[in-house]
């Protein structure tokens, strides 16, 4: 009996052991940044932010989603090198009828100015429609300096007011303290034509 009450705490303490002392201890690197469990998916979200953020002009999330070969610097040096310099104000120059006294007359009249034709100025820019996903991300090896990663075919229409076409980028998404964009190609109507686009713009080099 004694040998029995005896071999009831040893056990317990046994079992103590395995549940504390032998368990596996809490990896220090939780923190850092893991692959998605769904890295194509992963890829098209970033892919998208980034077009949309490059056609808003906000050039500073497209900086922040770059890849620092991509950005060729810092953030702040990336978003200063894309941002445009405001243009300096300058005094207007007389117009033509500021300047020109019209003749007058024997009686005592003037002629009258001929109306000037004149060409209403047009946008500055084209509107683009909404930035879609053109099939599913691929997988695609590396080219040159850029790494294997995802390859991401994206389209959305330009408009001018006499014209619409239809704009597609091709971008490559790899791993960098997240998912990051690496390149970025127009998508040639000979890549079109050939079954793999996206993998046939990624493969040419900057």
């Amino acid at each position: 009996m004694t040998r029995h009450h005896a071999a009831v705490p040893a056990l317990l303490l046994a079992a103590g052991l395995a549940l504390t002392g032998c368990s596996t201890p809490p990896d220090s690197d939780a923190k850092k940044t893991e692959p998605s469990a769904d890295p194509a998916a992963a890829a098209l979200k970033v892919a998208r932010d980034y077009q949309n953020a490059t056609l808003a002009l906000d050039w500073r999330r497209a900086c922040e989603l770059s890849t620092k070969r991509l950005r060729g610097g810092t953030v702040d040096e990336c978003t200063a090198r894309h941002t445009p310099k405001p243009t300096p104000t300058t005094t207007p120059t007389p117009t033509a009828t500021e300047t020109f006294e019209p003749p007058t007359y024997a009686d005592g009249s003037t002629a009258r100015p001929l109306p000037s034709k004149t060409t209403a100025p047009g946008p500055e820019r084209a509107s683009t429609g909404p930035v879609t996903p053109s099939g599913a991300p691929v997988e695609v090896p590396a080219a040159g300096e850029h790494p294997a990663g995802w390859g991401v075919l994206l389209t959305y229409t330009v408009t001018w007011p006499t014209s619409t076409s239809t704009a597609r980028k091709a971008l490559r998404v790899v791993q960098e303290d997240g998912w990051r964009i690496e390149q970025r190609e127009d998508v040639q109507d000979s890549d079109l034509q050939h079954g793999d686009p996206v993998r046939d713009a990624l493969s040419r080099q900057e």
